[in-house]
């Protein structure tokens, strides 16, 4: 009689084997294509977020699983695809090329280079999907992050690891922020990512050219996703960015990371998701819209000393309609984020740039990374300004006004003229310090306003001339020390003299 467990045995190992031959050569077919999005039958062992190859030349990822389908997302060229075509399983996660290859080229969603300067070759590749560090594993926000924009490093401070919205309306300098900051990291030893998602390719084009001008693309990487790509990369590419960045904070650097705009990623997703048949919430966004942003902006962090104690520093940007701050995309990401800089087009349109409403903007985590020299001459700022803000409605109807009202207004008005700042033109933490003293000091109520900004650059150029050392002085965490301030106090006062055309005995 045959041995029953022996044939199990061997009809078992048949099955196994034929199973894996049967992996090798199935495939699942193409039902339909458009708009970057496809639905394939088959390939039941498929995982979310698994690679798909499509004529051994086209890749996919798989986003939708269903019971007789699954749906993706193409990460190519769509023209050459055809209903019919086969897709294949690849087993592996969907990742992009990392390193210091990168550093000064402009790349695609995939990594792929488009800015004409030849292939990347690099050794390394980063999976775009990754968790984010724990929060054991994280340290403290101890440094700061100089934007160089007098108003944000004054008021608004960002740490070394903080999440910082910029939020504001179309054409009121949000990208202009960004770049600025990125401009102001030369010779600062951080690296930096610019994420476009969404944008026209001349404004990406011109964003190049002004990062070359100012020496800041040799630490910098442009990963673009530009109106004209398909929903699917425009979804992809800050994920790709984000892998790129990490590298490097893995590898203990300071990175900085611009996702310029996440409302048109918002869009694309919940277009890729509407294709995908999956159920609409509020305004057509799927149910996990807020999920995708958090579990993007998550990574962003501050490491400890064990991870190797590098920072990832994120500036996602949102655009707003009419200065809605409530709508749904925004109030998603300001719960996110540790704090928000408000662009205003009111502020825009009168002449006040960079257009930062003081009172509506916060950094919720920055100011334990400020230097004690920048808070004690900024500490008064934000009051002055509500001050003024507040008298100015009133002073309008009354043309009677106290002296004290009328010194209020004057110094709110001095100091909107000192917060003006020109684009690519960053200030050295050191200089904004003088800057602030200088405008918050009581001896400046013996000038004009109007003459405020031709004396703020006398008395930067004074300085820079005759007291040098004072600019050493206040570098990195200086303090304001009385010797400090009595120096400065004489330059004002020489200063004043010479604009009321009298002679300085001090």
């Amino acid at each position: 009689m045959a041995d029953v467990s022996k044939i199990s045995k061997g009809l078992l190992t048949k099955l196994n084997k034929f199973e894996r031959e049967y992996d090798k050569i199935d495939g699942g077919r193409i039902i339909s294509a458009h708009d970057g999005v496809l639905n394939i039958s088959g390939l039941p062992d498929v995982k979310v977020g698994e690679l798909l190859l499509i004529d051994n030349n086209i890749y996919a990822l798989a986003m939708n699983l269903e019971r007789e389908r699954l749906g993706a997302i193409l990460l190519d060229d769509a023209d050459s695809i055809d209903i019919g075509d086969i897709a294949y399983g690849t087993g592996d996660i969907f990742s992009v090329p990392v390193g210091d290859e990168l550093l000064g080229r402009v790349v695609n969603a995939v990594g792929k280079p488009i800015d004409g300067k030849g292939y990347i070759h690099t050794s390394e590749r980063r999976h775009v999907e990754s968790g984010s560090p724990n929060i054991m594993k994280r340290a403290k926000v101890n440094q700061s992050l100089i934007t160089g924009i007098k108003s944000i490093d004054s008021m608004i401070p960002i740490g070394k690891g903080q999440r910082e919205l910029i939020i504001g309306d179309r054409q009121t300098g949000k990208t202009t922020i960004a770049i600025d900051t990125i401009i102001s990291q030369r010779g600062k030893d951080v690296i930096c990512v610019y994420v476009a998602i969404g944008q026209k390719a001349s404004n990406v084009a011109q964003i190049v050219s002004t990062l070359e001008e100012h020496n800041a693309m040799d630490y910098t990487v442009i990963v673009s996703a530009t109106a004209r790509d398909s929903s699917a990369l425009q979804y992809i590419a800050p994920y790709s960015g984000t892998a790129i960045a990490e590298y490097y904070m893995y590898k203990g650097k300071d990175v900085l990371i611009i996702y310029d705009d996440l409302s048109k990623h918002a869009v694309a997703y919940r277009t890729i998701t509407l294709l995908l048949k999956r159920p609409p919430g509020r305004e057509a966004y799927p149910g996990d819209i807020f999920y995708i942003h958090a579990k993007l902006l998550e990574r962003s962090a501050k490491l400890g000393v064990e991870l190797g104690g590098g920072s990832l520093t994120a500036l996602p940007i949102i655009e707003t309609l009419a200065g809605d701050i409530s709508a749904y995309i925004p109030t998603n990401v300001i719960s996110i984020t540790d704090g928000q800089i408000y662009l205003e087009s009111q502020l825009f349109h009168s002449g006040i740039r960079p257009a930062i409403n003081v009172g509506l903007s916060v950094s919720r985590v920055g100011g334990a990374a400020q230097s004690k020299a920048m808070r004690s001459v900024s500490s008064m700022l934000r009051i002055d300004l509500a001050l003024y803000r507040e008298l100015a409605v009133f002073a309008q109807f009354d043309s009677d006004l106290d002296k004290q009202t009328s010194l209020t207004l004057k110094r709110g008005k001095m100091i909107y003229q000192a917060l003006k700042q020109l684009p690519c033109s960053p200030m050295s933490i050191e200089r904004q310090i003088v800057h602030f003293y200088t405008i918050t000091n009581p001896l400046l109520d013996q000038i004009d306003v109007d003459i405020i900004k031709p004396f703020m650059e006398s008395i930067q150029a004074y300085i820079t001339t005759y007291k040098p050392n004072i600019l050493e002085e206040l570098k990195g965490d200086g303090e304001l020390t009385d010797e400090i301030k009595a120096e400065l106090d004489k330059a004002i006062e020489c200063n004043i003299a010479y604009y009321n055309g009298e002679e300085y005995n001090g």
